[in-house]
């Protein structure tokens, strides 16, 4: 059974220094695949990981704060040299690191970031 609120807290800290998908296995969020291997629920951990520390990702729209109490709009744009930016409150929400690595998988109008080393939900 997978981990929730204060235990899974306590499972991330536990493990502070572990690899991403270790900690995800450990904090059990996978599931088998249908021939039998193992697949890492980062999407599910990481939603879990939020509401523990108490943000809300029910609608995903307006789910935490930002500095200067700003509301995070979970939307963003192209820059005007092409770029695409995902700013420092998204990132701590997640509590990415500088040096954490993302697989960039392009699917029908959408882009999805997949840490490097684990496995994708809806493969």
């Amino acid at each position: 059974m997978a981990l929730t609120g204060a235990d899974l807290l306590a499972k991330v800290k536990e493990l502070s220094d572990a690899p991403k998908s270790e900690l995800v296995r450990a904090a059990g969020y996978l599931s088998t695949k249908k021939d039998g291997s193992e697949r890492l629920n980062f999407t599910a951990f990481y939603e879990a990981l939020l509401e523990a520390k108490g943000v809300s990702v029910g609608n995903g729209i307006g789910a935490g704060k930002g500095k200067a109490g700003r509301s995070l709009g979970f939307i963003t744009k192209i820059q005007f040299n092409g770029n695409l930016m995902v700013g420092k409150a998204y990132t701590a929400l997640l509590d990415l690191k500088p040096g954490d690595q993302f697989e960039i998988k392009l699917g029908k109008k959408q882009i999805r970031l997949v840490p490097v080393g684990g496995a994708d939900e809806e493969e």
